[in-house]
């Protein structure tokens, strides 16, 4: 997801949007334990979307305009 998509959702959109996120992050990474994840690429993906929008969020919170 790319920063100007998040940027239009509201805040508790992205906080619902990173716990959906964190579930399937377990998920994944508990398939890469048991040696059934296929896409290894789809982790790091998720990670930096996980991480933009913490940063979006924390713009917000500071009110810095990008």
């Amino acid at each position: 997801m790319k920063a100007n998509e998040i940027r239009k959702m509201n805040t508790t959109e992205i906080e619902k949007e990173i716990v959906n996120l964190k579930k399937e992050l377990f998920d994944l990474r508990f398939q890469a334990a048991v040696g059934q994840l296929e896409n290894t690429a789809r982790l790091s993906k998720i990670k930096k979307d996980i991480a933009r929008m913490y940063t979006i969020v924390t713009e917000r919170e500071k009110d810095i305009r990008v």
